[in-house]
């Protein structure tokens, strides 16, 4: 069979010659194929290079943009850095005041908290701390004017009982389970049961009785100008509600009722009804050198 073929014709310029090319079907269709193929496969090769220079541009917005982010966090963390220093800083001031008013019973930890890792107390902690030395140190201020003015024998100024002295006044770790902080709002006095406790000032007997809490039974005597005195864990009461005493006078013996560890004596200074700390009024008097290095101011 004879195969199919184009002819194409070739003229010369010069001689006017023609010349017949013979190029088969086959020959052209394959031409033809491989051309299409070569176009798809230029056109896939230019849309791999193009999907990859978008994906360099990507990469290097998208490093570039990580590049600002990561200068940024490390500007945020010195700054991260430069608080946690300052809030150490401020911890260990509130520390010392708070030593020094008598609000804790130590310092405790290293001089420069910050060199110890993440600041402990939080920011929270640091603040409430902050707003009640502030309290603190405004009702110093009142107590100070108020005495001015409150009769000597109507003031707080003698130790309630003969004894050692357990546990002062501040925060402190709960007697019973050993963990979480509570604010302790007196002080005590450890002795045996059944010692004289007597009234540190003149004054009127508010409260005598047993209590729902912890303080088990609790003598509180009101000595006018905004103080008041507490008697907690009693053995048993001599006074009644509406008995005047004077300072000196017997208001009950130690015990243990209520919420205790051991026999003793929780005593309280309150002033225009906050708590201050006993050991100032009781500091100056007879029994202080019986305490000695039992407290731990």
């Amino acid at each position: 069979m004879k195969q199919e073929y184009f002819v194409l014709v070739l003229a010369h310029s010069l001689h006017g010659r023609l010349r017949r090319v013979h190029i088969p079907q086959k020959a052209v269709y394959a031409i033809l194929i491989l051309a299409v193929v070569g176009c798809f496969s230029v056109f896939g090769f230019a849309a791999s290079y193009a999907r990859m220079v978008w994906k360099v541009a990507n990469y290097n917005a998208l490093r570039r943009e990580a590049d600002n982010v990561r200068a940024r966090y490390q500007d945020l963390r010195k700054k991260v850095t430069e608080t946690d220093r300052q809030l150490a800083t401020l911890e260990v001031y509130a520390r010392e005041v708070s030593v020094a008013y008598g609000i804790k019973q130590k310092l405790e930890g290293p001089a420069d908290i910050s060199s110890e890792g993440p600041v402990i107390p939080s920011l929270t902690e640091s603040l409430e701390d902050y707003n009640f030395l502030r309290s603190a140190g405004l009702m110093g201020l009142k107590n100070r004017s108020a005495r001015r003015f409150q009769p000597a024998e109507s003031t707080p100024s003698i130790w309630p009982v003969v004894g050692r002295l357990l546990g002062g006044f501040g925060t402190r770790l709960d007697p019973f389970s050993g963990e979480g902080q509570k604010f302790h709002n007196g002080v005590d006095i450890g002795g045996p049961i059944g010692a004289r406790i007597v009234a540190t000032a003149d004054g009127l007997v508010v409260q005598a009785g047993a209590t729902s809490g912890g303080f088990g039974r609790l003598v509180v005597i009101d000595h006018g100008g905004g103080y008041q005195t507490w008697y907690a864990h009693l053995l048993h009461m001599t006074v009644q509600v509406g008995q005047e005493v004077r300072r000196g006078e017997t208001v009950g013996a130690l015990g243990n009722s209520g919420r205790v560890t051991a026999p003793h004596l929780h005593y309280e200074v309150h002033v225009g009804g906050t708590p201050m700390n006993p050991y100032g009024f009781m500091k100056g008097s007879a029994y202080e050198s019986s305490a000695g290095k039992d407290f731990p101011f």
